[in-house]
């Protein structure tokens, strides 16, 4: 299984979730998605033969979440850790555009590739995406607070790819009238 398919097994333990939460007692419910996300953690380091920064964040922050739901009694604590997760996501994005030094460009200088954006166009796409973590995070405690498990489960999976898409077809858009303001202006000089 390669590591680009394996965002598939990532939905396992919130699918778990959802279906115990629907025919068993809560304490089931989060006793079986804690233990899909050490099965996750262990299926992706067999896979990959590597577990990501962000998975062994997920991970720990479920089982913080997943003890405090055990120990209340209440599953609302499992079902935020998507809130969680795109705040912290989202607000280091933007503490490292604000600071001057992307993670994006980065990323890109560690894998040897060429940046082919100019770097102000470059940091204003980090920081899109990095309010798209936040705010879509902010969301995310609105439907766990708010809305049922089956609604939590639509956004925590698939949900969120359509969000990111949608996302990222209106960043193109706007990366394209960016690119050519600059042409444009640069044709002036």
């Amino acid at each position: 299984m390669g590591n680009k398919n394996f965002f598939l097994i990532s939905f396992i333990p919130a699918i778990a979730y959802w279906y115990l939460e629907e025919n068993y007692s809560i304490r089931i419910a989060i006793s079986g998605g804690l233990a899909l996300a050490i099965l996750e953690i262990a299926a992706e380091k067999y896979f990959t033969q590597h577990v990501h920064t962000l998975s062994k964040f997920n991970f720990y922050l479920i089982l913080v979440l997943g003890g405090i739901s055990l120990i209340g009694d209440e599953g609302i604590w499992f079902k935020l850790q998507p809130a969680f997760t795109g705040w912290a996501i989202g607000g280091f994005m933007l503490y490292r555009v604000r600071k001057g030094r992307g993670l994006m460009q980065e990323m890109i200088e560690s894998m040897g590739q060429k940046n082919n954006l100019p770097p102000e166009i470059l940091k204003g796409m980090e920081g899109h995406i990095g309010w798209l973590f936040f705010v879509y995070g902010s969301f995310m405690a609105f439907v766990a607070l708010s809305w049922s498990t089956e609604r939590w489960l639509f956004f925590k999976t698939i949900g969120f790819y359509i969000a990111f898409l949608l996302f990222f077809l209106i960043e193109v858009i706007f990366i394209r009238h960016s690119l050519k303001k600059k042409y444009l202006e640069s044709l002036k000089r």
